[in-house]
């Protein structure tokens, strides 16, 4: 919904050239999830108009309703950063949608307490006070409930490619074949990160076997150039060198008992140059935890601020293309 805000930025600005932080940050994943069973399972015209209507509060500036509709440890993954509830709202501010409209609405139910909704929106507006090209992007959100009320607590977007991506076309061209046979049983569990840095051992050891029994069935993929169900996703998969994979600045936040979400940075040689933010969200269905969801978003760059005092023969940082 609301946090498309630096990708409209990044259309207004050049992007700039710097290196993420390689630091591993995890939070404990939180299960504040009071009120269990208290609310019926959501339906998809609810989710749909959940979004909606977040959306309506920042076009409206009712900045209040905005915030009463993210839990307290909402996160949103945007292409140059990852910003808490307060970001949220603070960013919220300084975007003012004009047109929006909504298309390709998919549910993905974790339990009766967690779901995901993922859909297309385009729109126009203002940021900062200044006007913006229309943009369309494919969003993701997650909704959970809390004290017996329903909660925004994920939101990721990125702009939507007709086309295979560069980062697809690249992984097209270093792909591999022969992938290796799948180990009997592959042990997940309730530590988002160890599952995802397992999953991601399996693409780099080229099993897409292991890799698939990770997936749920009715598991979706969210990218620039489409929405992938699990036979998609493996196959996208098997496109790609991922031996030279670096993982890093890991956030952990916990949905319920039976579902948490990670979100990281990851880069490979080649394919990604400054990286792309990808989100996981694992559940546990009958005894083993397997992902449900996976949204990519290619890492925007903000610029760097202007140096406040440049010397006349040194001109002030600016964007490198």
């Amino acid at each position: 919904m609301r946090k498309i805000l630096v990708i409209v930025a990044a259309l207004i600005v050049a992007t700039a050239c710097a290196a993420p932080p390689s630091n591993r940050e995890a939070t404990p994943a939180a299960n504040t999830n009071s009120g269990a069973g208290t609310v019926a399972a959501m339906t998809n015209a609810e989710a749909a108009a959940k979004e909606k209507s977040a959306w309506e509060a920042i076009k409206n500036k009712d900045y209040e309703a905005f915030a009463n509709m993210l839990a307290a440890d909402a996160i949103e993954v945007l292409p140059s950063n990852i910003n808490d509830k307060a970001g949220m709202v603070a960013n919220a501010k300084d975007f003012e949608p004009g047109e929006i409209s909504f298309g390709d609405w998919k549910l993905l139910r974790s339990d009766a307490g967690a779901v995901v909704v993922t859909y297309t929106v385009s729109y126009k507006g203002k940021y900062k006070g200044q006007e913006f090209p229309p943009v369309s992007a494919r969003a993701s959100s997650a909704w959970v409930k809390r004290d017996g009320k329903w909660v925004s607590i994920y939101h990721q977007e990125c702009a939507i490619q007709s086309g295979p991506t560069s980062q697809t076309s690249a992984k097209i061209a270093t792909a591999s074949t022969s992938p290796a046979t799948s180990p009997v049983t592959i042990g997940t569990g309730p530590d988002p990160i160890a599952d995802e840095q397992l999953l991601w051992d399996l693409l780099k050891n080229k099993n897409y076997d292991g890799f698939a029994s990770l997936l749920r069935d009715d598991s979706i993929e969210v990218e620039p150039d489409g929405v992938y169900d699990k036979a998609g996703s493996v196959k996208l998969a098997a496109q790609f060198d991922a031996s030279k994979a670096v993982l890093s600045d890991w956030k952990v936040v916990g949905l319920d008992n039976a579902a948490s979400l990670v979100t990281y940075l990851v880069k490979i040689p080649r394919i990604s140059n400054d990286g792309e933010r990808h989100t996981t969200i694992w559940t546990n269905r009958a005894g083993k935890w397997l992902a449900l969801f996976h949204h990519g978003t290619p890492v925007v760059l903000e610029p760097p601020v202007p140096a406040a005092k440049a010397s006349p023969s040194v001109p002030a940082a600016s964007p490198k293309p």
